[in-house]
C-alpha cells in the first residue's frame, strides 16, 4: 500500500498549501533544528508575533506543527513524522513516473528504428 494512503491523519492538500508560503517553509526549517516559541520564531522576521502565530496556526491545523504548554511558555515542535508522510507521497509519485518512463524507454528501444 502506498504510504500516502497509510496515514489519513495528514491532509495532503492543506499541508502542501501551508508549505506554499515562504514564511511557513522558513518556520518549518527553523523548527527542524529545535523547538521554539512564537516569539523566538518571530525574531528573524520583519513580522509581528501575531503574524507568526497565524502562520504557526496554519501549520498546526494541517498537522505539521504542535504546541505544548510548559508553564507560561508554549513551544512549537515540528511533527517530523507528518513531514515524512509528505516526503513519502512525493517519493511514491517519483517512483510511479520513473516506472512509466522506464517502460516507455523499453518500448521505444524494442520497436526498432522508426520509419
Amino acid at each position: 500500500m502506498p504510504s500516502s494512503l497509510a496515514a489519513p491523519a495528514l491532509d495532503l492538500d492543506s499541508a502542501f498549501a501551508a508549505l506554499g508560503d515562504p514564511v511557513r517553509r522558513a518556520l518549518v526549517t527553523r523548527l527542524a533544528r529545535s523547538d521554539a516559541t512564537v516569539g523566538e520564531l518571530a525574531a528573524p522576521f520583519d513580522l509581528t508575533p501575531q503574524a507568526i502565530s497565524h502562520h504557526v496556526g496554519v501549520l498546526r491545523r494541517c498537522g505539521l506543527v504542535e504546541q505544548r504548554r510548559e508553564g507560561t511558555r508554549r513551544p512549537c515542535r515540528l511533527r517530523v513524522e507528518q513531514l515524512s508522510l509528505l516526503g513519502g507521497w512525493i517519493d511514491d509519485q517519483r517512483r510511479a513516473w520513473d516506472d512509466r518512463l522506464d517502460a516507455l524507454e523499453q518500448h521505444l528501444s524494442s520497436d526498432g528504428p522508426v520509419r
